[in-house]
């Protein structure tokens, strides 16, 4: 036996959303739109970031590899680096000056020659920069120094803030171990 008024009410209720259902779609189209231009215009600036990092990062490992010290013109004075893994060398420093006093110079004073790197990738994205590459040098026991190298680096207003670096940290400590600081 069907309940009439309860059958009655659903019909109701369903041709209330049959009619109020294709009159909702009538206003999504403009949303959908607007929201796609937004996000077109949005992918636009977050490519041109991703593009002007990426290239400020090439930029520098080119002149990295003729010869030239890029890091002073690359890293912000306050730049986060942190080196993962296990060793003396891995940690967190809150400064250009700490890391290149307590990271990078243990090393490069004693390499006889500057470490020459070979960049394989270079990816970007928004305001993050991954490179990996290679790095070879002569230690000044004539001794080669071969790494490999992976940083994640933040980029803001042209200038790393923030690093994290994956590398051979007993390769990097052998070097310390071994050979004598060059003569300045």
């Amino acid at each position: 036996m069907t309940n009439l008024p309860a059958y009655h009410q659903v019909a109701r209720a369903s041709r209330a959303a049959l009619i109020t259902l294709p009159l909702l779609s009538l206003s999504l189209p403009g949303a959908a739109i607007a929201n796609t231009a937004g996000t077109q215009v949005q992918s636009a600036e977050s490519a041109a970031i991703e593009q002007r990092n990426k290239a400020i990062v090439e930029a520098a490992f080119e002149k990295w590899r003729g010869g030239t010290y890029v890091f002073g013109e690359l890293l912000a004075p306050d730049v986060i680096w942190t080196i993962h893994g296990s060793g003396p060398v891995a940690g967190t420093y809150r400064n250009q000056k700490d890391f290149i006093e307590q990271a990078s110079r243990p090393l490069t004073s004693r390499l006889a020659t500057p470490i020459a790197p070979e960049v394989h990738n270079i990816f970007a994205d928004g305001a993050t920069v991954i490179i990996r590459f290679d790095g070879t040098a002569t230690t000044t026991s004539g001794a080669p120094y071969r790494n490999q190298f992976v940083w994640i680096l933040k980029m803001k207003n042209g200038l790393v803030v923030s690093a994290e670096a994956f590398l051979d940290l007993v390769a990097y400590q052998q070097v310390v171990d071994n050979n004598a600081p060059r003569s300045e």
